[in-house]
């Protein structure tokens, strides 16, 4: 079946042929109707767990299939099969591959890496593990980060009675702040990585931010569990300090080195070496960076032993759902890329003057609440790139005289998709494996309880330091 649509993809592309790219679409002339299968595929994805689960989980494939289908045939019908076959293909090669590409590589060689024996979660070696990991994040990514170390944490904390505000902080900072020191770090900033932003920007500009946040939130967190910690008096440690502490699997560092020079490579090396496919310039840097996150998976795969991937919870089924969803995602949101890319003449006008001063120039403050209140209850990936497209979508320009509009897109986005369980891919795999490990997880609003009493006052202090 896969391979009977791979092919039918493929003739589509050759019988329609090369044409125009994404912004073939006329924005201007478009109604906010066609933004209904972007908006549809995301609430699916924010309600579906929560409201339909025991649907959702074997039929979400069939949902993102509706979703993409009713964004793809209207298309098709108004602006024609040349002009919607360029964008659906121009999204899908320069975007969506590459994106399910970095995330196949360190998806799997993260999910490799092993680490083992029976920590114990004092407050200071529970600070000490959260810093690590936010650091770990911004190189392995947040996902790969969270899944590498959620294992451990739970076995050094098994033994605490008030455990589970160490897996909140762990949401915050490794699951979502700790990655927005590079485009590895969180898919917000991998897509404006593909769509031009240097791959160092994000390091210099939103150092300052990320330390803010990280000391801010370390500071209360260790306060926090000294508390919890000294009235919970000693405990019986169900794990018992049979395996001393290593690490296995370390053939999925190399691999994951490999990966990131691969991603640093392709932003800084311009060869000027391109090739045309069905209309789309494919440059070399970035085919070569397509390759060796393929290798990077299959070389994870083959070389891990069985034993470590078993120790690691490791499944397939998570990449699998991102990829099925993310397709979805990036089929619906051709129109409403178009319908940004209108400004003032489109339906969104309105968006426009809310995140702009009387003057017309932009308002980061307003920047990174519209994009930090959507991701967190939409998926933040996509969440960037509209506002990313809103701000204009010239990375040369925003990286340099709107600098101070990307550093607020990308904080909203990274920072606030901790706010809820579902603002980022990775919150809610905490949350389940923490769950299942018998940590007595908050509910979903119980959890927004956490973040509205810690993040919000940070983020709102934050703004007034950073962003005015």
């Amino acid at each position: 079946m896969r391979h009977r649509v791979l092919l039918g993809v493929a003739a589509f592309a050759l019988i329609c042929g090369p044409a125009q790219a994404a912004q073939g679409l006329d924005g201007a002339t478009m109604s906010l109707f066609w933004a209904i299968p972007f908006c549809g595929i995301l609430l699916s994805i924010a309600l579906g767990p929560l409201l339909f689960a025991h649907w959702w989980h074997p039929h979400y494939g069939k949902a993102a299939a509706f979703w993409g289908a009713a964004a793809l045939i209207p298309m098709l019908l108004t602006f024609g099969a040349s002009t919607s076959a360029a964008a659906l293909f121009h999204t899908l090669a320069l975007e969506y591959v590459p994106f399910i590409l970095m995330l196949f590589a360190l998806f799997t060689a993260a999910g490799g890496l092993v680490v083992r024996g029976n920590l114990h979660g004092s407050p200071a070696f529970n600070t000490g593990f959260l810093l690590v990991g936010s650091l770990l994040a911004s190189v392995i990514g947040t996902t790969g980060a969270a899944m590498v170390l959620i294992r451990p944490l739970i076995r050094a904390n098994d033994n605490r009675i008030h455990n589970a505000h160490v897996f909140v902080f762990f949401i915050f900072l490794v699951a979502n702040i700790g990655g927005s020191l590079t485009p590895l770090g969180d898919p917000p900033l991998f897509l404006g990585f593909l769509r031009g932003v240097e791959f160092f920007w994000t390091t210099t500009h939103l150092f300052t931010e990320m330390v803010f946040m990280l000391v801010c939130l370390l500071a209360i967190f260790y306060v926090l569990d000294l508390y919890l910690y000294k009235k919970e008096g000693v405990t019986r440690d169900p794990t018992p300090d049979t395996e001393t502490f290593n690490v296995t699997g370390l053939i999925n560092l190399a691999l994951i080195a490999m990966a990131i020079a691969a991603i640093i490579i392709s932003g800084i090396w311009k060869p000027g070496l391109d090739v045309t496919v069905l209309g789309i310039k494919l440059e070399l840097q970035n085919v070569m960076r397509e390759v060796t996150m393929i290798v990077v998976g299959l070389a994870s795969v083959w070389f891990t032993k069985r034993e470590d991937r078993e120790a690691n919870g490791f499944e397939w089924e998570p990449l699998i759902e991102v990829a099925k969803l993310f397709a979805a995602i990036f089929i619906s949101i051709i129109p409403v890329m178009a319908m940004l890319h209108a400004g003032k003449q489109g339906v969104f006008a309105p968006i426009v003057a809310l995140v702009t001063h009387a003057d017309g120039s932009a308002n980061p403050a307003a920047y990174f609440w519209a994009t930090g209140l959507l991701s967190s209850f939409l998926d933040n990936a996509p969440t960037y790139l509209v506002f990313f497209e809103l701000a204009g979508g010239n990375p040369a320009v925003l990286m340099t005289k709107e600098a101070a509009t990307l550093v607020a897109i990308s904080l909203g986005a990274v920072f606030m998709g901790a706010n809820t369980y579902i603002g980022n891919a990775p919150n809610f795999m905490v949350y389940s494996i923490a769950r299942g490990a018998g940590v007595k997880m908050p509910s979903f609003f119980g959890y927004m309880a956490w973040s509205g009493a810690i993040l919000l006052p940070l983020f709102a202090l934050m703004t007034f330091v950073f962003l005015r």
